[in-house]
């Protein structure tokens, strides 16, 4: 997906999980398996929203909370870009809340639900 290449991503309107986590749990999919490498730059969020015929909002959401996981980083006017940094136990942890992701959404556990049993696991397994 580096500038000019075609949209790897695509977002089925029929389906439970909402247009943005479709967009960012496959963008996620795609840089932690090194399909979109560090420093790729992905197309503007106008762009992509309207390849994928989205509202802009909906990708701006999902590059945002991409960003906020060091997924993306955003150059001003120059766009965004697969982040650099990442290591292996980060890109490992990305990989396996992917294949969580995909199984709620296949098993039709609404986003909040799946939530809320991730963070009832990490309060199960931190100390104190």
């Amino acid at each position: 997906m580096t500038e000019g290449a075609q949209v790897l991503i695509s977002v089925d309107p029929d389906s439970s999980v909402p247009p943005y986590e479709q967009v960012r749990v496959q963008l996620a999919e795609l840089i932690g398996d090194g399909r979109l490498p560090v420093g790729s730059r992905l197309p503007t969020v106008r762009q992509l929203a309207a390849d994928l015929r989205l509202a802009a909002n909906t990708v701006a959401r999902a590059y945002r909370e991409l960003e906020a996981a060091g997924l993306l980083e955003t150059r001003g006017r120059n766009g965004t870009f697969v982040a650099p940094g990442r290591d292996d136990a980060v890109d490992r942890l990305q990989r396996a809340a992917a294949g969580y992701a995909a199984e709620a959404a296949r098993l039709g556990v609404p986003p909040a639900s799946a939530l809320a049993l991730v963070r009832a696991a990490l309060d199960a397994v931190r100390p104190g």
